[in-house]
């Protein structure tokens, strides 16, 4: 499989963020874990053995372990970098689960599967982790995510010298993730988007979040050149006309898709068998005609 994305440099981004953690740059993972919490918690049933993935600094876990459908949980991440003070951690890489096959009920995976080269992978292994009946809930960046930034840094970049790297890593489609699941092996896959739009001064801060989060561009085919000044004035530029507000501060939309879905148990509801309903449409028409 040709790879998309410098896994080591996406390791180095994301424990440079978790060792110069800002909180203010940690909007997204709270987004994230309140709504996963939240799904979690409207689930009639309590989960024994729970993992977080790569949740950087584990406030999904602990928010998904305050609902009380949770009795144990445990975290894996790239390093012990991420381990919070008096924490165990798993380490591992983002496309390598170090779990068995049955061995959890729940996998908790916030903002770092859209990471791995190899996604349908990565589900299928998170699947065969799943004891029967077991559940994934997920969050990742969707397609629109950075839109703004993606447009004015090739704009920008194209007028200043005629030509254009990828500054802004590809991001998922909502209709792929649920094919995606379905292939994996994935029962009752469930896949839905909520588009958040963040305010910023100018294009910079939006930049330091984006480090901060360690989202820098981790993709194969990026210039190995910084943006020089020309560019990114002229990106501002471009950002304040094209994706300003009245008051002058620009946005930035941030996609996330959120995911479930279960690893298969024959309690759970299946489609009839083709062939097997009673009625059939012609029927069903002709009696709906008859009414009217």
């Amino acid at each position: 499989m040709e790879h998309l994305f410098d896994s080591a440099l996406i390791h180095r981004n994301r424990e440079q963020a978790a060792r110069n953690a800002k909180a203010d740059a940690g909007f997204l993972l709270d987004i994230v874990a309140t709504e996963l919490a939240e799904r979690l918690a409207v689930v009639e049933r309590r989960f024994e053995q729970a993992v977080e993935l790569h949740g950087m600094d584990g406030r999904t876990a602990k928010a998904c372990f305050e609902t009380g459908r949770i009795a144990h949980i445990h975290r894996v991440e790239t390093s012990d970098t991420f381990a919070q003070p008096g924490e165990t951690i798993t380490p591992s890489p983002i496309e390598h689960l170090p779990l068995s096959e049955q061995s959890v009920n729940l996998l908790l995976s916030p903002m770092a599967l859209h990471l791995a080269n190899d996604m349908p992978g990565l589900l299928i292994q998170m699947r065969r982790a799943l004891k029967p009946d077991g559940l994934l809930l997920a969050a990742v960046p969707g397609a629109g995510t950075l839109a703004e930034l993606r447009d004015v840094l090739l704009s920008a970049e194209v007028d200043v010298s005629g030509g254009a790297s990828p500054r802004v890593m590809p991001f998922a489609d909502v209709r792929d993730m649920g094919s995606l699941l379905q292939r994996a092996g994935f029962a009752l896959p469930v896949v839905d988007t909520e588009d958040y739009t963040v305010r910023y001064d100018s294009i910079l801060p939006l930049m330091r979040d984006l480090k901060a989060m360690g989202m820098a561009n981790p993709l194969l085919a990026r210039s190995r050149k910084p943006l020089n000044r020309t560019i990114f004035m002229r990106a501002a530029e471009l950002y304040n006309e094209r994706y300003s507000d009245p008051d002058g501060r620009i946005r930035a939309t941030f996609s996330i898709i959120y995911i479930s879905g279960w690893a298969p148990h024959e309690s759970q509801p299946k489609p009839l068998k083709r062939g097997s309903a009673r009625v059939s449409l012609a029927d069903a028409l002709n009696a709906i005609d008859q009414k009217e």
